[in-house]
């Protein structure tokens, strides 16, 4: 899922309703659901309804479902006068990488002692490769400590996260190394200045207050969709810091554990409701 934080585009909703840009949800509600489930496409009226549980304007979801259609991310058909939606390639990858974190026992944990380090510059010209290249490294677990110089707890494929085809010019700028710290390195103030550690304590915090007693939406699709969106906001604020660092009592363990029993509650509920769904459009 290295590469999702790239795929979002901008917020047309109620923000009073929903916090999360309408691909995210998608995108959420795509991976939890519709990879790998052999089912047929997914009805627009399926998705326009979903989004409008989210409280997504339905002009906001139809130019949603426009874009990720003419980025390769969805590809669009028709019968009848119902459009419908299936997975690319593309995104069945993009997702698949994203399963691998969602879905880990243990998704804030790495080896203790254990560094990457990158170093790579993108020209002020190319904002458009900084910003992508920015939120892939941010999803793998990567801080910035100093302009340029990038940090991540554990051993991270930087091939893998620098790998897609867009990003081949940041990959050819970056150098990557295996690290451990020296005696006489101040890994507190290391972890503190890479990465906002009470911010990340306060969103775990707030991620187990919500979902301890799950938000009132409409219907289960909705709710594993939300709660979908949340937790792939929490995997990318919490790259697993060394717990040495993180002071007493720290939430992560609590956030895993309220997911899965959470998923796991409504997962097949939500799941007859898309095949309900499906069916009612008539397909």
């Amino acid at each position: 899922m290295s590469a999702l934080p790239t795929l979002e585009d901008d917020v047309d909703g109620d923000p009073q309703v929903t916090a999360h840009r309408p691909q995210s949800l998608l995108l959420s509600f795509l991976g939890a659901l519709v990879l790998d489930a052999d089912l047929p496409p997914v009805p627009s009226v399926t998705l326009l309804d979903l989004l409008a549980d989210l409280g997504v304007t339905e002009a906001a979801a139809r130019a949603t479902l426009k874009r990720m259609t003419q980025r390769g991310l969805l590809a669009r058909g028709q019968v009848g006068r119902t459009a419908e939606y299936a997975l690319t390639p593309l995104v069945q990858d993009v997702l698949r990488q994203a399963r691998e974190r969602v879905a880990a026992p243990e998704p804030f944990c790495h080896p203790e002692g254990e560094w990457t380090l990158l170093s790579y510059s993108v020209p002020e010209s190319r904002r458009d490769l900084r910003h992508r290249g920015r939120a892939r490294l941010t999803w793998a677990g990567f801080g910035g400590l100093r302009d340029g110089l990038w940090i991540a707890p554990g051993t991270v494929d930087v091939a893998a996260v620098l790998g897609a085809a867009e990003l081949a010019d940041v990959a050819g700028l970056a150098d990557a190394f295996a690290a451990q710290v020296l005696p006489g390195t101040d890994v507190h103030r290391l972890v503190h200045r890479a990465w906002d550690v009470p911010g990340i304590r306060a969103a775990h915090t707030r991620f187990v207050a919500t979902w301890s007693r799950p938000p009132q939406v409409s219907g289960s699709l909705a709710q594993l969709t939300l709660l979908g969106a949340d937790w792939l906001a929490l995997l990318r604020a919490d790259p697993g810091l060394p717990a040495a660092q993180l002071g007493p009592q720290w939430p992560a363990p609590a956030s895993a554990a309220v997911y899965r029993r959470v998923f796991d509650g409504l997962e097949p509920a939500a799941r007859a409701a898309l095949e309900r769904s499906i069916r009612a459009a008539g397909r």
